[in-house]
């Protein structure tokens, strides 16, 4: 009889023991996601949407950005559309479907996925937009682009000045995206900023389109068959200045034998452009970048995500949120690319 005594209290001990078992788990999770508590388990979910995933900046800050999303209990979704509009408004259909709480959206064309986006706040999700001032958003995280490229140009027009006068004038290849809004902002900035800070000693012999590396080192060779006196590259992001370089290397010979007044500056920041920089081997003499590294980009591209779903009010000229254009330099490389 003790026996059984003791058999039924110790299933009625294990029982218990694992029902709490059971039980101790799912509110501590539910604690997490639904009161916000701890921001690294917050337990959002956002979807996002870029114009190209082959761009080698895209690539490098949103890596850093998906890591940063999942190190802080974030559930990210990131995608990349082929600079095509149509499956770009698919991927943000999806998004809504699939009950994000924020899509950042950076657009092929602001345009075609206002209204979408639209949709996306009507059924209560946070909408941010890169790069575009658009209407139907909560922030727009903006970059005002005609500066961008007047600094560009005014870059790009000191190094001119040290190495061309009105006499021997340096034939320049500007490198642009006419069919996307911000860069065509971008490319018509940098045509201002060398008219602007230029002694009268250049000409723009060519200009070509492109924003990924192969492409512009195809249309980079075609100039410079045309054009071999050619020798100053200005161009709207990182595929131009390395599609360019790599033209420029295999005409003149490989590193170390680019001519002195042979010199390709743009913007944007990825490791192949700071190496490029660093070496002082190659064509690329400046960039002109935004926060830094990639690792600095995607931090502060997180710190909008948590203003915005902390429901920080955006409206008026707050509405855009206007990121801060850096010199990059031999004074500050080292620290940029320990961050890439």
């Amino acid at each position: 009889m003790k026996k059984k005594v003791l058999s039924t209290i110790l299933c009625i001990a294990m029982m218990a023991s694992m029902l709490i078992g059971c039980t101790t788990e799912s509110p501590a999770s539910n604690d997490s996601g639904d009161e916000g508590g701890d921001s690294k388990t917050g337990g959002k979910k956002i979807g996002i949407t870029i114009q190209n995933y082959e761009n080698a900046y895209w690539a490098g800050v949103m890596s850093k950005l998906d890591k940063i999303l999942k190190d802080e209990g974030y559930e990210a979704t990131i995608v990349g559309c082929e600079e095509n509009s149509g499956k770009q408004i698919e991927q943000i259909e999806n998004f809504i479907t699939s009950g994000c709480d924020l899509i950042m959206v950076h657009p092929n064309d602001a345009d075609a996925v206002e209204e979408v986006c639209g949709r996306a706040m009507k059924e209560g999700i946070k909408v941010m937009c890169w790069d575009n001032p658009m209407e139907n958003t909560t922030a727009n995280w903006v970059l005002d682009n005609t500066e961008l490229g007047k600094e560009i140009g005014k870059t790009a027009a000191a190094f001119i000045n040290e190495h061309y006068t009105a006499d021997k004038k340096a034939e320049v290849c500007v490198i642009g995206k006419p069919d996307t809004q911000v860069l065509l902002e971008r490319q018509n900035g940098i045509e201002a900023g060398l008219k602007e800070n230029c002694q009268d000693n250049y000409e723009i012999v060519a200009t070509i389109d492109g924003v990924v590396n192969n492409e512009v080192q195809s249309k980079a060779e075609t100039v410079l068959q045309a054009h071999p006196d050619c020798k100053v590259w200005v161009g709207v992001g990182a595929g131009a200045m390395i599609g360019s370089n790599t033209a420029l290397l295999a005409k003149y010979g490989g590193e170390g034998k680019i001519p002195e007044d042979c010199g390709v500056i743009t913007t944007d920041v990825t490791s192949e452009q700071l190496d490029a920089l660093q070496s002082g081997k190659t064509a690329v003499r400046a960039i002109v970048g935004f926060e830094g590294s990639n690792t600095d980009t995607a931090q502060a591209c997180f710190e909008m995500f948590k203003r915005i779903l902390d429901g920080e009010e955006f409206s008026g000229d707050a509405k855009n949120v206007f990121r801060p254009l850096s010199e990059i330099n031999m004074d500050n490389i080292e620290e940029i690319q320990s961050g890439m």
